[in-house]
């Protein structure tokens, strides 16, 4: 049997009308049917405290999560639990989503185009000086609430003469001067946004105003079909057809056939065919845009003279005319289709995580790995097990009780990562970063790694998250303008959806300030380094869109950190060895010499190695990280490796002592000059790719001045 939730505001269910018809036809239907509030949710025991109705009146009943929610509340009242909402979508189907406001809905079917012809022009009304520049061009304008429903607040203006104007609300006609409208639009503007659209009336052969109601539903196949199609004819005087404000209804046959006469049989067919294709077009942009689909709208439209159809509005869950008795036919059509959706097999709402990047996917893993942790039972990637070899291995060890998968996904060719996601396909994605990690295989061009992490988004559900970094200015060559999903940005010197701020260095970490859900968090993480932050930004971001609180958030980031990144070792004679020898690129040396320069209380000593895959970049990029050793104020400066002497080079260049600048290429002659040169107090930098085994230099150190 299909269990049936519907979720209101209200927290009486005697208070919601409709209520009853859902309960009495879904049991008809063979579903069980009940009533409850976002409050009454219980995530632990995985019950729900609702209402049940029986024995004409509705009794309280604990029950489980059900199949599928009717989405019945205000969505502006049920905003206040919206991470409740938010966390029952991700484990049962909804129906009955929003499609937004007037202005909304017709915005989308404008830049779609298909359905734009229809339009009426519409603007909002931002003051009353644009107001009047409208109605000196279109002379006959319709005033109303952008949010407006039963044909309430709404006002036809008509210019008379050259200073009056003709203002109706419902039945009453008064002619207002210039300075009266004015007052009177202003007041109306205090109250919320209006727009305003030309006049373009249709109206019957005695001189009646008229509009059609095309009322769409899905049915318990998941098709669109027609509910109702009906005339709402205003009354003598009114100009407002709206059944709310005295409007009355009408059969479509008999008034098509008064209308229209020989011509009443094209216009049915145009007005269902123009419903049904609406509906579709509708939810196809729905689907695009937010991931969702809708099930029910109402379109108000108008003919002109010419039997044009003009859009007035569309609204999703119109109300219907009782002297019909359509309501239960509503109802019919959204239960069987909420059956039809409880049916449907269950798409996985396991989040799928892909980190790419040229820096920072190990760390950004660990962080994630770390939160998810705090609540879920998750499957992550060994540190650097990124090729599309491990991710075979991967696919074949996620198994059903894994609630949560974080993976990283290396690349240094063209079609790689297409590999990678054809394999395992996230639904969430992190790109870290766009840096000069592998461009010798990419000519030299930095758009061709972007090129190439891009294929995370192409190949991720499009649907999914992703999360960028907004400083990280080569990101700028990501191909996500075509992405569907969502776009989540973060960022510390831009403005971005996660951006820290107040960030300090600690002796065992790092602290900064995030907002999350407008609230200012204060952060640690234990590990040194400003690009680090970003790594926990980029964690932070899909934690805090998956529901996790801040509390979560934070333990979360107390993780293990990864080996051989900025870790420390502090020896004897107060030296300090700073490790960092698993990867080596010129964003992650700069990086490296900030920390550096951030945590010396002595000399500043920077050992550095190759920097592999740069291609013909690395005469350049080698010269820039001599000059920022100079620009940091490096107290000695030692190379290590095939051609780097080109750094000190360009550090001698800029000005640093030659007898502080030493280049080697075996490390035993490194290391014999270390046992000489360390001082008391100094702070050691070691940074290499891992090919060029760093470390060793790093055990040499620790073994020499270990405690």
């Amino acid at each position: 049997m299909t269990v049936i939730g519907m979720l209101h505001h209200r927290l009486d269910p005697r208070t919601v009308i409709k209520s009853y018809a859902y309960a009495i036809v879904a049991q008809a239907e063979g579903a069980q049917f009940f009533y409850f509030t976002p409050k009454s949710v219980d995530f632990t025991k995985r019950i729900i405290r609702g209402q049940v109705y029986e024995r004409g009146d509705w009794h309280e009943r604990m029950m489980p999560f059900p199949d599928v929610v009717y989405n019945a509340g205000s969505p502006e009242k049920l905003a206040v639990s919206k991470e409740i909402i938010e966390q029952l979508k991700k484990e049962i189907p909804f129906t009955t989503h929003s499609i937004g406001n007037k202005w909304n809905v017709m915005k989308r079917l404008q830049e779609a185009q298909t359905f734009a012809q229809y339009l009426i022009p519409t603007e909002i009304v931002k003051n009353v000086e644009l107001f009047h520049k409208f109605i000196a061009y279109h002379k006959k304008t319709v005033f109303k609430p952008i949010d407006g429903r039963k044909g309430k607040g709404i006002y036809f203006i008509t210019k008379v003469g050259h200073s009056n104007f003709e203002v109706r609300k419902d039945s009453e006609k008064t002619l207002y001067t210039k300075a009266q409208l004015d007052t009177l639009l202003n007041a109306q503007l205090a109250t919320g946004t209006f727009i305003m659209q030309p006049y373009i009336q249709s109206v019957t052969k005695t001189g009646q105003v008229y509009d059609f109601r095309l009322h769409v539903q899905k049915n318990g196949e998941g098709q669109w079909v027609i509910t109702t199609i009906y005339p709402r004819i205003a009354p003598q005087g009114s100009i407002v057809p709206n059944i709310n404000n005295g409007g009355f209804t009408n059969y479509l046959e008999p008034f098509l056939a008064q209308e229209f006469q020989e011509e009443a049989f094209n216009i049915r067919r145009m007005l269902e065919h123009f419903s049904l294709s609406l509906a579709q077009h509708l939810d196809g942009i729905q689907k695009a845009q937010f991931g969702e689909v809708i099930d029910e709208i109402g379109i108000d439209i108008g003919l002109d003279d010419k039997q044009k159809i003009w859009m007035y509005e569309v609204n999703w869950r119109p109300g219907c005319p009782p002297a019909f008795y359509l309501e239960l036919d509503v109802v019919k059509h959204m239960i069987h289709y909420a059956m039809y959706l409880a049916k449907q097999p269950k798409v996985s709402q396991v989040p799928i995580v892909a980190i790419t990047g040229s820096a920072g996917k190990t760390t950004t893993k660990a962080f994630l790995a770390s939160i998810l942790a705090e609540k879920w039972r998750i499957f992550a990637s060994k540190d650097y097990w990124n090729t599309t070899e491990h991710t075979k291995k991967h696919k074949e060890e996620i198994n059903d009780t894994h609630q949560a998968v974080v993976l990283e996904y290396g690349m240094a060719y063209p079609e790689v990562i297409t590999e990678h996601c054809r394999i395992i396909q996230p639904n969430m994605a992190i790109i870290t970063n766009i840096g000069l990690a592998h461009v010798g295989n990419f000519d030299g061009d930095i758009r061709g790694v972007a090129k190439a992490k891009s294929e995370l988004i192409h190949g991720m559900d499009q649907q999914g998250v992703l999360v960028v970094n907004q400083d990280d200015e080569n990101s700028r060559y990501l191909e996500t303008e075509h992405f569907k999903g969502k776009l989540l940005t973060v960022g510390i010197h831009q403005a971005a959806d996660y951006q820290a701020y107040d960030i300090q260095y600690k002796e065992d970490g790092m602290t900064f300030k995030v907002k999350l859900r407008g609230q200012e968090v204060a952060m640690f993480i234990p590990i040194l380094g400003e690009h680090h932050v970003y790594n926990a930004l980029n964690a932070i971001a899909l934690a805090d869109d998956l529901g996790f609180s801040a509390a979560q958030i934070q333990a979360g980031l107390h993780f293990k950190k990864p080996p051989r990144r900025l870790t420390l070792y502090h020896c004897r004679e107060e030296i300090t060895v700073i490790d960092d020898t698993v990867h080596s690129h010129p964003q992650g040396v700069r990086a490296a010499i900030d920390v550096l320069t951030h945590i010396a209380k002595g000399r500043k000593v920077a050992i550095i190695g190759q920097m592999r895959e740069l291609g013909d970049l690395r005469e350049a990029e080698y010269r820039k990280v001599g000059e920022y050793v100079v620009e940091n104020d490096i107290d000695i400066f030692i190379t290590y490796g095939f051609r780097t002497e080109e750094m000190g080079e360009a550090a001698k260049a800029m000005g640093m002592d030659a007898t502080n600048v030493y280049h080697f290429i075996q490390k035993d002659a490194l290391h014999a000059l270390l046992q000489t040169l360390v001082q008391p107090h100094d702070t050691i930098l070691v940074k290499g790719a891992s090919k060029t085994n760093m470390f060793e230099t790093v055990q040499f150190l620790d073994q020499t001045w270990g405690e």
